[in-house]
C-alpha cells in the first residue's frame, strides 16, 4: 500500500493567484504517484449550496476535466441530527443549475456505513482505538485547549489520557459490538482513536470515530444508532472512491494530518488532501450554521431570499450561472484567504446581463404625464393611440424590436420632474423640453397638485415633428436640442407590479466582525450587523404590455434603472413580482481603478 506524502510544505508551492493545485496534480502525475485524476464534491446535506460552495465545485469538477478524469458527488451524510432529504434535492437541484453533472456517480457516505464500521474494527484489531466511556464535556476537558503566553504565542499544554485509554484489543471490540446493538444509551461511550494527547494539534489528541446517536437518519431509518465522525468517514469514503485528489478549503488544512493517519491505519486508497483559499466576499457570511440561522429566525424569506448568497437565492434575484462561473473563474484558486468586493461579483454579472436582457421601460414611482395637444377621444378611453418601435437589445441584433403603444396620459418616474430644479438637472421642470426615449419631444407647461401640495400630475405639449430614436450624443434631433431623455409607460396599456428592492444583506463589509458588546451590555452576534434597508417593496409599478407575458426567471433591463427578474412569488393582489437584480452603475470601475 502506498503511503501519502506529507502535506508538509504546501503552501510554499505557489505563488498567491496561481493555479498551484494544476502544479500538484501534474506531479503527482509525473511522479506515478497516482496514473489517473479522480475528484469529489461532498456536501453535507444540513443546508443549501451557497456561492462558496460554488468555489469548491467549480474547482473540483474542472481539475478532473482538465485532466480528463472523473468527479463524483457524494453526500456525507453521517450526522442524521441535522440532515434531511430536502436538502439532497436542493444540493442537487443548484449544481445542475449552475452547469455540472456527475453523471452517474451519485454517492452518500451512508452507504459506506458497513465498510466504516468494518475499518474501526481493523484499527481496534491493531491496538489503534479504544472505546472510552468519558462524557462529551470530560473528554473536552482532558484533551485540554490552546493558550497565549505573555508574550501572546499560542501554546498547546499536553492533555490527559483517558482512565479508560488502555482497555484490551479484546474489551474494545465487544464494548464497540454492543454500542451497534444499542446496549448503551446515547453519549454513554464513543470510539476514540489512540494517537497522542500531547500532540501539539489539538485534532490529533485521541479524536472521536463514533458516537451513539439514536436519530432517524433520512436514509438508513433507524438500522444504525451509532455514526461515525466526520474526520473518520471522510478519508476513507475518498479511499472506497479511489479519489486521488481530495480538495478543500483551508480551514481543513488542519485536519489533513488526521485524514492522513485514518488512511495509513486503515490500510485503504491513498487519496491526497490539498487545501484552497475559500472564498470570503464582503457584506456576505459563508458560514452555512450562521445562514441556518437567518432562515430559522426569519430574518429572511428563507433559503431562496434574493438576498442570501446561496445558489438559489442569487438565481431568484436574477443572477446567471455564467456570470457566476465567470466570477469564480476570475477570482482564481489561491492558498492565503483573502476577501473579495461584492461589487465585483456585480460588475460580472452586468457584463452577461448587459449581453443577453431584453430591454424593455417600466416606472418604479409612478407620476402621470399628460400631453395636452394630443388627439382625444370623443367618447371615454384613451384617445389616439401610436404605436413607438423600441430596440429589444443594441448588444443583440438578432433581439430585433419591438412596438410599444404610445398615448396621450403616460406613467413617468417621479424623480424626473421638480418643481424648483437644482442647478444641471435636465429632466422635466415648467418650461423644460426633453425627449420621451423612442418617442417625441415634450415641452412643460405646467403641474396639478393635490389639496396636500403634492404634484399629483404634470402638463406637457409634444413637438410632432420629433418623433424616433434617442437624441445623439450632442443632444440634437431634428434641430431641436435637449439635455435629457426619460423613460414612459403608456397609463391605458401599463402592466401593474410589485417591485422589490434589494441591498445587501449587512450593512458593513466584514459582517462576521460582530462588535464584543451591544448598547445594552448583552455579547455581540453577526445578527447586529444586518441591514435594516436591505429591502424595499413597491406595491404599485407600471410596466410596459410586454412584461404580462414574463415567464418566471425572465431577466429583463428596465432602462434606466437596471436589471430585474420576474419572482417566482406573486403579490397577495394578484400583480407579478419582479426584483431588482443589480443597478446599471458599475461601483467596481472605480474600485479597480483605485
Amino acid at each position: 500500500m502506498e503511503k501519502p506524502v506529507d502535506g508538509a510544505g504546501v503552501e510554499g508551492l505557489s505563488a498567491e493567484g496561481t493555479d498551484f493545485i494544476s502544479e500538484f496534480i501534474r506531479e503527482d502525475l509525473k511522479n506515478k504517484r497516482f496514473t489517473y485524476v479522480h475528484t469529489r464534491f461532498p456536501p453535507e446535506p444540513n443546508g443549501w449550496l451557497h456561492i462558496g460552495h460554488c468555489k469548491a465545485f467549480f474547482i473540483d469538477f474542472s481539475m478532473a476535466e482538465k485532466f480528463g478524469g472523473k468527479y463524483n458527488l457524494r453526500f456525507d451524510d453521517t450526522n442524521p441530527e441535522k440532515e434531511d432529504i430536502s436538502y439532497v434535492e436542493a444540493i442537487k437541484r443548484d449544481i445542475k443549475w449552475m452547469g455540472y453533472d456527475w453523471e452517474d456517480r451519485e454517492y452518500y457516505a451512508s452507504d459506506y456505513y458497513e465498510y466504516l464500521y468494518d475499518l474501526a474494527v481493523k484499527i481496534i484489531k491493531k491496538g489503534h482505538a479504544y472505546v472510552d466511556d468519558l462524557s462529551e464535556e470530560e473528554t473536552s476537558e482532558y484533551r485540554g485547549t490552546a493558550v497565549a503566553d505573555k508574550n501572546n504565542i499560542t501554546e498547546t499544554p499536553p492533555g490527559k489520557n483517558s482512565p479508560w485509554r488502555d482497555r484490551s484489543v479484546e474489551e474494545n471490540l465487544d464494548l464497540f459490538a454492543r454500542m451497534r446493538a444499542g446496549e448503551f444509551p446515547d453519549s454513554a461511550r464513543t470510539l476514540r482513536a489512540k494517537i497522542d494527547m500531547a500532540h501539539p494539534n489539538l485534532l490529533m489528541r485521541d479524536p472521536v470515530m463514533y458516537r451513539i446517536r439514536r436519530e432517524t437518519h433520512y436514509r438508513t431509518g433507524n438500522k444504525w444508532c451509532i455514526y461515525p465522525m466526520y474526520d473518520f468517514q471522510h478519508p476513507l469514503s475518498d479511499a472506497k472512491e479511489g479519489i486521488t485528489h481530495s480538495l478543500c478549503s483551508l480551514e481543513y488544512e488542519i485536519h489533513r494530518p488526521l485524514y492522513e493517519w485514518f488512511i495509513n491505519e486503515a490500510e485503504v486508497f491513498p487519496s491526497r488532501q490539498i487545501e484552497f483559499a475559500r472564498l470570503n466576499m464582503t457584506h456576505t457570511v459563508m458560514s452555512k450554521r450562521w445562514l441556518l440561522r437567518l432562515v430559522q429566525e426569519k430574518h429572511v424569506s428563507g433559503w431562496d431570499d434574493p438576498r442570501m448568497p446561496t445558489i438559489a437565492g442569487l438565481r431568484r434575484r436574477g443572477y446567471t450561472a455564467a456570470a457566476i462561473r465567470s466570477f469564480i473563474s476570475q477570482v482564481g484558486i489561491a492558498k492565503t484567504d483573502s476577501m473579495v468586493d461584492i461589487a465585483f461579483l456585480e460588475y460580472c454579472l452586468r457584463e452577461d446581463l448587459n449581453k443577453t436582457s431584453l430591454r424593455v421601460m417600466a416606472v418604479l414611482r409612478p407620476l402621470k404625464l399628460i400631453i395636452e395637444n394630443w388627439e382625444q377621444s370623443d367618447t371615454v378611453g384613451p384617445g389616439k393611440v401610436e404605436e413607438i418601435e423600441a430596440v429589444n437589445n443594441p448588444e443583440d441584433e438578432s433581439a430585433g424590436k419591438r412596438k410599444i403603444p404610445f398615448g396621450r396620459e403616460l406613467w413617468i418616474e417621479r424623480d424626473d420632474f421638480m418643481e424648483v430644479p437644482p442647478p444641471k438637472y435636465f429632466r422635466l421642470y415648467p418650461g423644460n423640453s426633453v425627449r420621451l426615449r423612442y418617442g417625441y419631444i415634450v415641452t412643460c407647461t405646467g403641474f396639478d397638485k393635490d389639496a396636500a401640495g403634492n404634484v399629483t400630475a404634470v402638463r406637457c405639449t409634444y413637438d410632432a415633428e420629433t418623433k424616433g430614436g434617442n437624441a445623439d450624443a450632442s443632444g440634437a434631433f431634428d434641430n431641436r436640442k435637449v439635455k435629457g431623455t426619460i423613460h414612459w409607460v403608456s397609463a391605458a396599456h401599463a402592466v401593474p407590479m410589485e417591485v422589490r428592492i434589494y441591498d445587501n444583506l449587512f450593512s458593513v463589509e466584514r459582517p462576521m466582525d460582530v462588535p464584543p458588546k451591544r448598547p445594552d451590555g448583552m455579547p455581540g452576534s453577526f445578527l447586529d450587523n444586518l441591514n435594516p434597508n436591505s429591502l424595499e417593496t413597491i406595491p404599485l409599478a407600471y410596466g410596459e404590455p410586454s412584461l404580462a407575458n414574463a415567464a418566471e426567471g425572465a431577466r429583463y433591463q428596465f432602462e434606466r434603472l437596471g436589471y430585474f427578474v420576474r419572482d417566482s412569488d406573486t403579490a397577495a393582489d394578484g400583480k407579478l413580482v419582479f426584483n431588482k437584480t443589480v443597478g446599471l452603475r458599475d461601483t467596481w470601475a472605480k474600485i479597480a481603478k483605485k
